[in-house]
């Protein structure tokens, strides 16, 4: 069984499984957006179903921190922008068809 870590260097710091690049926030996603059972996402990641739900656990434990991060991967930084169509193109930035 592995533990629940944070370091700043894997997943920019969001709990995880200890050794693994899985998240919490991935494992909860998938069990309660997907509607995936926590076995079946053992299989998929090849993890002893103790530690998905030790993964869910800390979840609703630490709701405030997990809606934080789940926010922090839904939002756009600063210094990027969604471009939907040509309209939200800076003209600057646009080509000029060739002639």
């Amino acid at each position: 069984m592995a533990e629940i870590v944070s370091t700043n260097d894997t997943l920019g710091g969001a709990p995880r499984i200890e050794g693994r690049r899985i998240g919490v926030h991935h494992i909860a996603k998938r069990v309660r957006d997907a509607g995936d059972s926590p076995e079946q996402v053992a299989a998929d990641y090849d993890l002893d179903i103790a530690d998905v739900y030790r993964a869910l656990v800390y979840y609703y434990d630490h709701a405030d921190e997990m809606h934080q991060i789940q926010a922090e991967c839904q939002s756009v930084p600063d210094e990027l922008s969604v471009v939907r169509g040509p309209e939200d193109l800076d003209s600057k930035t646009q080509s000029e068809p060739e002639a």
